[in-house]
């Protein structure tokens, strides 16, 4: 099972990365499920997407914890969703301002 958190704020592209990262994932054959929240994104507000696969996917959900992956494209977004993240878990952070 894997775990991808995505993280970042309105019009950064959040939405279609995790479009890019399900379709890749399914067409590797794994079952697949997406979850995103994109409230306030037109007024650059926060936007979260989640993408979980494997054999068997029973939830769109990614507890607190136990994302593999948290992915930011912005910086106080990782901070702010760095809860979600599992020990040892793989931080990609963008550093552009």
């Amino acid at each position: 099972m894997g775990n991808i958190f995505l993280c970042g704020v309105g019009g950064q592209g959040i939405l279609l990365a995790a479009k890019i990262i399900a379709d890749a994932a399914a067409g590797g054959g794994f079952e697949v499920a997406a979850n995103e929240i994109h409230g306030m994104a037109q007024r650059g507000g926060s936007v979260t997407a989640q993408i979980r696969y494997g054999t068997v996917v029973h939830s769109p959900l990614i507890l607190e914890g136990t994302a593999d992956v948290l992915g930011a494209l912005e910086h106080i977004e990782a901070i702010r969703q760095a809860h979600v993240l599992k020990p040892g878990g793989f931080a990609a952070v963008s550093r552009t301002a």
